[in-house]
């Protein structure tokens, strides 16, 4: 044939025409230029062919190969494509592997990358697909940023229409990742055609499914283009699976399971944990992978593989330095934290100017030169070459104390961390006296608290009664006494670490900020011995004063491990796989809320992954160094069960839900602050409207009335799933929200968004800000205070040495080593981090108004670095300004790479 068939009518005469040439016509055909390599030339695919693109050389033709070449272009017209492929760690850009020869053969032969073109509609006249355009992309640059581009020259008919997907078989024998698809030439409606792909597209030989790409433009799928909605369809099935075998790394399967692989019973009974998720231990979902049983536990799933599955698109993309934090936290945990147990005596600190050799010295690293130069390059900040022969693991001091050397030692800064530091979610309002527990009494004794009105009039000297300063919302509380109760009898059995059920009451002063006033420790019944509690408060006496450091770092190292297993783990990163799942699930990749959410979701499940591989498995991070120890995560599964709400992860819902504010129109975001001085509160606001606004102009933009949300069945499909399975165990619960209106969908969405990236950056990115200096927040207490059934030789010890009896309770050298490393990683920044507002997604640039939309919530994010600012320079606001106070910056939008102590990503990434 002269030409490849189209799909379309003709003339009667130019098919005639056409059908009276029978052999395959090349312009200037000889047979020297028919085999010139293809890299050389520019193809033309062949429509509707499955065999190689004709060859096209420009050279001078004949009069009848001009007159046919001319009927050709009036029936055809040409577009031009160009994939740009990024290079990856084992990708078709590496120089190893068996099938690399051959890889680069097919490059060479330009048959490496297979692309379809798909018409967005259907034929009119048939109601059939139009035919696909169909040929090889051939390998023409290697650029100097190391991408490589794939470039086909398509011709394509007159009546093809607007192209809606492209469809991609990689016929390397590895797998690539694809950056974008440019599509460019006068037979676009539009003239030229972006597809942002940012995924990795497996080789043939491990999956023959092909790679469905749509365009930019997002569909509800009523508008859906006639000729995409099977495709729509499709690509949806292909990422649900059948829920059936173990899942393969090169996969994109999307599907359930609770978490049964956090224990290794098959190495020892010790190491054996139970099952998350279900009626015993409600918990959310997380991502299948389908791996066996254990041996010795048929519930538990086995832990042998190096790397935990998720789906292919969830790995970090491996592309420069965007693998910065996890690439940096696996490096900590399989070569430093190995090192450090070899080269440290897990034994107490003798003094506490002994911790500052962390920081002035350094930990010499032993001399394994593949350990050394694996954290040279990981960790360059911490890890420092001392000499030819050694390196040296020297922390690097956390602003605050660097500002203030005795910062951790001050009330004022115990009761303003509260308000400003890492973990401002768990503060909330005195609104009821006495306190009573809602634990059952004859398991835990008596529910009266010990903190009697008598000891808080004390502590406020005439300044108002209890009723009156209940009234007048000027006491709060961090109450942690029945979350932690119950697991008190079980750590206390663990070797080298205590627990007790705890309360601590602070007062609102005229300033703003809080004072602590008392810290309640108890104990329950155990061991024949009747429930033990005591009152602890400030004091001017030598033995009081040192009773109260010892009480405040018991409630430290609980607020430590509230924050780091439910408001930072659970709260935003245990919560949000099952929103990832079913959005892979049920919202297609060209819906628009899944365009809208599919940045906050970046890189979310690798991290979880390697939580569940390494931080909270059996005998992890985690369980070595928080009090809880083995019962650290069961612990937030307690916490999921009788805290945790939906509709109460919204910031406005969540203050109020702790009295800390009441809804009132009148007043900034409709909200009156019950402390007008609260940092993550006041700056977590304005973060919060700025979303609210984005989601608000991006969701009124797609739906207009409440019939769309109804009808749209992928979004309801998408709700329905995330609380009736990604969510099971709460799916009964009244008050999941109604997704009805488009007023729905906007407080859902902002919900999710919000989680991702404010929540996430005001409990992660100050982690080695407060922690890095154990002493301020200690993750882990291992003695008993000493007025709990003290022997003479302890009580005769702590009297003599103070500072002794609370280094004993405070880590060991080993273990306070272990978290300021994790704790330096966790808190930093990629050098490809990706914050909220900063970069316009693709898909977000087709349409003007949602382009100009996002530009707004841009520039309102820049405002809200200067109004920050202008708060911590403002003298008036003591819980943010004052002498050896480090500002509080945590939800300032933007930040450079490293700890900084600052910046919102878009995503829970680290």
């Amino acid at each position: 044939m002269l030409m490849p068939q189209v799909n379309q009518s003709r003339p009667a005469e130019t098919t005639l025409f056409l059908r009276s040439f029978q052999k395959p016509f090349i312009h200037g055909t000889t047979e020297k230029s028919a085999t010139l390599p293809a890299h050389l030339t520019r193809t033309s695919a062949k429509v509707g062919s499955n065999q190689s693109s004709n060859v096209r050389i420009r050279r001078s033709v004949t009069p009848k190969a001009s007159l046919i070449g001319n009927i050709v272009n009036k029936l055809t017209s040409n577009v031009n494509v160009v994939v740009t492929v990024l290079p990856t760690l084992g990708g078709v850009l590496t120089d190893v592997g068996i099938g690399k020869g051959i890889d680069d053969a097919k490059d060479l032969l330009g048959q490496s990358l297979q692309l379809e073109l798909v018409s967005a509609e259907l034929d009119p006249k048939t109601g059939l697909e139009k035919k696909r355009v169909k040929g090889y992309a051939h390998k023409t640059s290697l650029l100097d940023i190391g991408e490589a581009t794939y470039e086909v020259d398509f011709d394509i008919p007159k009546d093809f229409g607007e192209v809606g997907a492209i469809i991609v078989q990689n016929e390397h024998h590895k797998e690539m990742f694809l950056k974008d698809i440019k599509l460019d030439g006068d037979g676009l409606l539009n003239g030229s055609v972006t597809i942002s792909c940012n995924s990795w597209v497996h080789s043939k030989y491990d999956n023959s499914q092909n790679r469905i790409f749509f365009t930019n433009k997002s569909y509800l799928p009523s508008n859906t283009p006639s000729g995409l909605k099977k495709l729509r369809e499709q690509d949806l099935k292909n990422v649900r699976g059948n829920g059936k075998g173990e899942r393969k790394s090169f996969e994109r399967i999307y599907d359930y399971d609770v978490y049964n692989d956090l224990g290794s019973p098959d190495l020892s009974e010790k190491l054996k944990r139970p099952v998350l998720g279900g009626k015993e231990h409600p918990y959310p979902r997380r991502c299948r992978t389908g791996r066996p049983p254990t041996w010795k536990d048929p519930s538990s799933e086995s832990r042998n593989t190096l790397m935990f599955y998720v789906p292919r698109d969830e790995n970090f993309s491996e592309v420069k330095t965007v693998t910065f934090g996890a690439k940096t936290l696996y490096s900590v945990l399989h070569a430093l934290i190995p090192a450090l147990e070899s080269v440290i005596v897990d034994e107490n600190f003798p003094y506490f100017t002994t911790i500052d050799t962390l920081f002035d010295e350094g930990i010499k690293i032993p001399p394994d030169e593949e350990t050394k130069g694996l954290l040279r390059s990981a960790i360059p900040r911490l890890v420092k070459a001392a000499s030819d022969v050694d390196d040296i693991l020297q922390f690097e001091p956390p602003e605050p104390m660097d500002r203030d050397k005795f910062f951790w030692l001050r009330d004022e800064e115990f009761g303003r961390q509260t308000l400003a530091g890492l973990n401002p979610h768990t503060i909330q309002l005195v609104t009821e006296w006495p306190l009573k527990s809602k634990l059952d009494p004859s398991i835990y004794g008596p529910a009266e608290s010990a903190i009697t009105k008598e000891i808080i009039e004390q502590e406020i000297r005439g300044f108002m009664t209890l009723d009156e300063a209940i009234k007048e919302k000027k006491l709060f509380m961090l109450d942690y006494h029945d979350l932690l109760l119950p697991y008190v009898s079980k750590v206390r059995q663990l070797e080298g670490t205590t627990l007790y059920g705890s309360r601590t009451i602070f007062f609102l002063t005229n300033e703003g900020t809080l004072r602590p006033l008392a810290i309640e420790l108890t104990r329950p019944p155990m061991d024949g011995k009747p429930q033990w509690k005591q009152v602890f408060t400030p004091t001017w006496n030598a033995t009081g004063v040192w009773l109260w450091r010892l009480a405040k770092a018991h409630v430290l190292a609980h607020d430590s491990g509230v924050h780091q297993l439910v408001s930072h783990w659970l709260r935003t990163h245990c919560v949000t796989e099952p929103y990832i799942i079913a959005t892979k699930r049920q919202l297609s990749a060209m819906h628009p809320i899944f365009r809208l959410l599919n940045p906050h979701f970046r890189y979310t499940m690798e991290i979880n992954a390697l939580a569940r591989q390494l931080l909270i498995n059996a005998n992890g991070i985690i369980e070595s160094t928080f009090s809880p120890g083995k019962y650290s995560i069961e612990i937030s599964s307690v916490a999921y069960d009788k805290l945790w709400r939906f509709d109460h992860e919204a910031l406005p819902a969540d203050l109020i839900s702790r009295g800390l504010a009441v809804e009132d129109p009148n007043s900034p975001h409709g909200l009156k602050l019950t402390i007008e001085d609260y940092p993550f509160a006041n700056d977590g606001l304005l973060i919060w409207d700025a979303i609210k606004q984005w989601v608000t102009n991006y969701v009124n933009y797609y739906y207009s009335s409440a019939s769309q949300i109804q009808s749209d069945e992928e979004l309801q499909a998408w709700w329905t799933e995330i609380r009736t399975v990604g969510h099971a165990d709460k799916k009964d619960e009244p008050w999941w929200p109604v997704l009805e209106t488009p007023e729905d969908l906007i407080q859902i969405v902002t919900t999710i968004v919000w989680v991702t990236s404010g929540h996430h950056a005001a409990v992660n990115f100050g982690q080695y800000t407060y922690g890095g200096y154990f002493p301020n927040r200690a993750t882990i207490a291992r003695t008993n205070v000493p007025t709990e059934d003290p022997t003479d030789e302890e009580w005769k010890y702590f009297l003599e040495k103070p500072e002794g009896t609370l280094l004993q309770c405070l880590p060991t050298k080993l273990q306070a080593a272990k978290v300021m490393t994790v704790l330096d990683v966790l808190s930093s920044h990629s050098p490809e981090e990706e914050y909220l507002g900063e970069k316009l997604e693709a898909p977000w640039g087709v349409d003007p108004y949602i382009k100009a939309s996002f530009e707004q919530f841009n520039g309102r994010l820049k405002e809200i670095e200067g109004i920050i600012d202008e708060r911590n320079a403002n003298s008036d606001l003591r819980n943010r300004h004052g002498a050896g106070i480090a500002p509080y910056e945590l939800l300032k939008p933007f930040s450079e790479a490293g700890v900084t102590g600052k910046g919102v990503p878009y995503s829970i990434s680290i």
